[in-house]
């Protein structure tokens, strides 16, 4: 019986793209599999809370639903991060444009980030990472927008963000500065956490004569607008 002639080998570039196709595949089977677990399990622990741990920060976090949350404390979110987090799709390319604009003047660089991308890196990905880690971004902010939805968003992001140093989430945050959870809230508390959310490391929501009691009070006078003109919808 005559030998079965060798399969013939495959060559290098074929290997390589096997293996980037088999990759590839795997990471988006997992990372589907991932993001559609956190939308029912609260995440337990990020990549940036670890690293606070490591540097000895440490790590101060208490879990609480968007229905126990006072309201105020959302739309503060919305009225400081994102006014029409209702209304897109994860990505505000008009606020994406607006920055880039201001940036090219000079001064304080500022971003377009929603809070649905800022809910993406916050829980799947590392602070730092520059355009690598923002097309990471991009496409956990596709998976979240349809998995998990807007009140689910919301609701991890208000636990996850960091509101100072070795702190995380709204709750935390308010216990930390106003010395009660955030089921009860004034607007001027939710503003001044609010305007903690971008620079947590540098700013405080106690600080008695800084941006931050200033940038606060701003945001707090949108807090009952956000409420009137209904860009919450999307919460209730």
């Amino acid at each position: 019986m005559p030998a079965k002639p060798a399969k013939p080998r495959r060559s290098w570039p074929r290997r390589i793209f096997g293996w980037v196709w088999k990759g590839t595949l795997a990471f988006i089977v997992l990372s589907v599999v991932w993001v559609g677990l956190y939308r029912f399990i609260d995440p337990p622990v990020t990549l940036t809370m670890l690293g606070d741990g490591i540097s000895g920060n440490g790590i101060v976090k208490r879990w609480m639903s968007l229905d126990e949350m006072d309201p105020r404390m959302a739309r503060a979110a919305i009225a400081g991060e994102d006014s029409r987090f209702c209304l897109h799709n994860g990505f505000d390319f008009r606020a994406i444009e607006q920055a880039y604009s201001r940036n090219q003047k000079g001064g304080r660089i500022r971003g377009g980030s929603t809070i649905s991308q800022q809910t993406a890196k916050n829980v799947f990905l590392i602070q730092s990472g520059g355009y690598v880690r923002k097309a990471f971004e991009a496409y956990f902010t596709f998976l979240i927008e349809h998995l998990w939805g807007k009140r689910r968003i919301m609701e991890v992001y208000l636990n996850v963000a960091e509101t100072g140093i070795g702190t995380y989430g709204a709750n935390a945050g308010s216990i930390r500065y106003f010395g009660h959870d955030a089921s009860r809230m004034t607007a001027v508390e939710a503003g001044r956490i609010a305007a903690v959310l971008p620079l947590p490391k540098k700013r405080d929501a106690v600080d008695p004569t800084g941006f931050v009691r200033r940038h606060g009070n701003v945001i707090a006078r949108y807090v009952d607008i956000v409420r009137a003109d209904g860009l919450d919808g999307c919460l209730k």
